[in-house]
Order: structure tokens, then C-alpha cells, then sequence
């Protein structure tokens, strides 16, 4: 049996920044992250963005070199998936049968693609786009196919689609809401990209929804509930994730929407801390609600805050929630959560293709989007973090620095 101090269940972002972070606090215990991808640790937002359009190949997303790994005496267990966890022994199972004991354990499993619920939605032309092996199938398919259904107007959705309509292809993006990006952005944000991507081709078919993927091997046409038959060579679909938490719910942990975990990352299970997509937490700027967020922040943060308590360096998790998409010539950066805005305010001109969106709610700023204005999105960060109550006319005044209002507000 082997045995770790620290064993890291994951190797995304979650789970590679938490052994990074192990050893840059001073842990010289043995750690392994696990993985059930073949994959050394990489990142995961290029994949429908900058890998998926080939700028930037495989090397270039990794999270660190390959040396790294070794050079820290950070064992990575690669192709391994951990089906059990006995919080009394402090073991996990792999599906080999093979056990490992661990002194505590990092769960940063992440979460699978949420699958259409309809009959061929395993063809092999219907694809999800979470791990690099779904990308390189997405690419080799994308180059032979000429008409592309896109089903979720969300960011996976919405990326692929720009990659896949700057290659000259015919994208359908269906979306059964009645905006893309519901659950994301705010309406006047869900308009503008709504608009660019029509400008650039994609046909953004909005409140569509679907009764049933028609094909025999291969998907061939997706139906909609008007009865409307779509064809399509491949299909994409970007409809959420569900969170890996099934051996930790099995051993007895709390899940409700993720497995819950407190300000330090800790599930209610003895020794067992739980991180990035799959962990709800109580968040302090989505107004004390428990959440799931499925970012890069949210993950690296949260494997800082369960290294540092393992060390006991009195860590707590409250940073400000960020999040980032490349579509077209869009840059599109968000600072905070804008869910539960009562009012906003169009910061600048949306026709030159620069302007944000600042979220209030009860008078005070809670978020802002940010197109290709990164001066916004920096500066705002800390209107954010303040609550900052100003008047809508100033923060309208695009040549009064965002920093600038902050100062008078103070």
C-alpha cells in the first residue's frame, strides 16, 4: 500500500496549485496528486479557446514543466481514478484495486460534462469539450465538418462557437433561454456578444429547445420542440458540469450542490478538504449564499487556503471571485458576481467595442464586465471589494478613473 502525508485527488488547476502551494508555505511531507487523465497538470480554459484554434499547443497550457513535478518531489499518479474514500482508515480506493493511506486528503476532482438527456447523445460526433483528450477529438473531427450545432449559450459555448466560425464554418448556437450567458452576465453584456457573434456569422438561435438528437451511428440533424430539424455534422454541447463528489458523498460527506466545505476548505469528513468546482461554500460577495464556482480563481485560491490550514497558518477563503472569455475580438473580464444586481450602469460606448457594465445592488457595486477595457476590470476590483456606494452619473463618466472614485469615496 502506498502512503502519502498528502494525498491531492485531481490534477487540475485545484489540485496542481495545491501541491505548489504545500511546498512554497514549507511542507516537506510526501504528496501525490492523482489524476484520472493520462495528462501531467494543465490548464483547462484554453481548451475551447486558445488550444482549440491551435494558438497555443499542448506545452504551452501546461500548468508547470514536466520537471517541475519531480524536481519538488511531488509524485503524480496519472490515469488513476479514485472510486472510494474511508475517512476511518484514511484510505482511498482506485479502480484497479489498488489503496492508498493518505494523513489528509485534497479533493479537487472537478466535475464531468453534464450529458444531453437525449437518445444519441453518446454518437460520437456529439462532444463535450472538459479535458485536452476532448479537445485534440474535437479538432480532428471540427476540420472534416462543415455545419456545427453548438447547444448551451454559456462561455464553453460561446468560445467554440467564435473558434469554430473564424475556421469558416456554419455555427447554429442553440440556446433554450431567452439570452446567452443567463446565468453569467447581465442583459446589456448578453446583447453585445449576442450582436458580435451575429456579426461574425453565428447563427444564435435563442429560447430553442430540443426534443432529440436524429441520426443512426452519427448525429445527423437535432430537433427542436417546434419540430424543426437542424443538420448538423457535429454537435457541441456546453450545458453545465456535474460535481465530482460521488466516493465523498458515499463516505458520508455533506453535498449539496458540491460537497459543502467551510471557510478553510474543510468538509464535514475528518482530514478531508475539498476545492474548486466541486466544493460549495458559503461566498461573502455572492451576499453569504453557498455557491459553486467553476473558475481558475476560485480553484487556485481555495488550494491555497487548504494548504496554508494544513500547515496551520490561520488561512480563511474570501477572495473576490474573477473570471475571464476570448470570443472574436472580444476580451471579456469580470470582477465579482453580478447575480442579485438590482441596477446597472454602461460605463462607456459600446459601438467602439470598449465599454463595461457595473452591477449595483442597493446602491453599492457588487461587479462589473468589462469589455476590452482592462482598465476598468482592474481598477474595479477594488470598488468590489469596498461595496463602494457612488452615484450611478459619476460611475457613467468614463473619464473619471474608476481608482480616482474610489479614493473620494474612502
Amino acid at each position: 500500500m502506498q502512503d502519502y502525508d498528502i494525498l491531492i485527488v485531481g490534477g487540475g488547476h485545484g489540485g496542481a496549485h495545491a501541491a505548489v502551494a504545500l511546498r512554497q508555505n514549507g511542507f516537506a511531507g510526501t504528496i501525490a496528486v492523482i489524476s484520472d487523465e493520462p495528462e501531467i497538470p494543465y490548464e483547462r480554459p484554453p481548451l475551447s479557446k486558445e488550444y482549440f484554434s491551435g494558438d497555443k499547443d499542448a506545452d504551452r497550457i501546461r500548468i508547470r514543466p514536466a520537471a517541475f513535478w519531480a524536481d519538488r518531489a511531488i509524485d503524480l499518479l496519472l490515469g488513476k481514478r479514485v472510486i472510494a474514500v474511508d475517512p476511518a482508515s484514511q484510505t482511498a480506493t482506485i479502480a484497479d484495486g489498488d489503496t492508498i493511506r493518505y494523513g489528509k486528503l485534497i479533493w479537487a476532482a472537478g466535475g464531468r460534462p453534464r450529458p444531453l438527456p437525449f437518445k444519441g447523445a453518446d454518437a460520437p460526433n456529439v462532444l463535450y469539450i472538459r479535458t485536452l483528450a476532448d479537445a485534440d477529438r474535437l479538432k480532428a473531427l471540427a476540420d472534416t465538418a462543415d455545419r456545427i450545432v453548438v447547444i448551451g449559450g454559456g462561455y464553453i459555448g460561446l468560445e467554440a462557437a467564435a473558434v469554430l466560425a473564424k475556421a469558416g464554418k456554419t455555427v447554429i448556437l442553440l440556446e433554450m433561454l431567452d439570452r446567452v450567458l443567463a446565468r453569467a452576465a447581465g442583459i446589456e453584456i448578453a446583447r453585445y456578444v449576442e450582436d458580435i457573434h451575429d456579426r461574425y456569422g453565428v447563427e444564435v438561435r435563442l429560447g430553442s429547445s430540443i426534443t432529440a438528437l436524429i441520426g443512426g451511428s452519427r448525429v445527423d440533424q437535432v430537433q427542436l420542440d417546434t419540430g424543426e430539424l437542424i443538420d448538423c455534422d457535429l454537435v457541441i454541447a456546453g450545458i453545465g458540469i456535474i460535481p465530482e463528489v460521488g466516493p465523498l458523498e458515499a463516505a458520508g460527506a455533506a453535498v449539496a450542490n458540491g460537497v459543502v466545505v467551510d471557510a478553510q476548505c474543510r468538509t464535514t469528513l475528518a482530514n478531508i478538504y475539498a476545492i474548486g468546482d466541486c466544493a460549495a461554500h458559503i461566498n461573502n460577495f455572492a451576499d453569504g449564499a453557498s455557491i459553486r464556482l467553476e473558475s481558475v480563481q476560485n480553484a487556485v485560491d481555495m488550494a491555497t487556503v487548504a494548504a496554508k490550514d494544513i500547515l496551520d497558518l490561520g488561512a480563511c477563503y474570501d477572495a473576490v471571485p474573477w473570471f475571464w472569455s476570448n470570443q472574436f475580438d472580444m476580451k471579456i473580464q469580470t470582477v465579482g458576481l453580478s447575480a442579485g444586481h438590482d441596477s446597472t450602469v454602461v460605463r462607456g460606448d459600446p459601438d467602439t467595442g470598449s465599454f463595461s457594465v457595473i452591477y449595483l445592488r442597493q446602491g453599492r457595486v457588487i461587479a462589473l464586465d468589462c469589455i476590452n477595457c482592462a482598465k476598468d476590470y482592474v481598477q474595479g476590483k477594488a470598488l468590489v471589494l469596498a461595496r463602494a456606494e457612488i452615484s450611478p452619473a459619476l460611475l457613467t463618466d468614463a473619464s473619471t478613473p474608476l481608482k480616482q472614485m474610489i479614493l473620494e469615496a474612502g
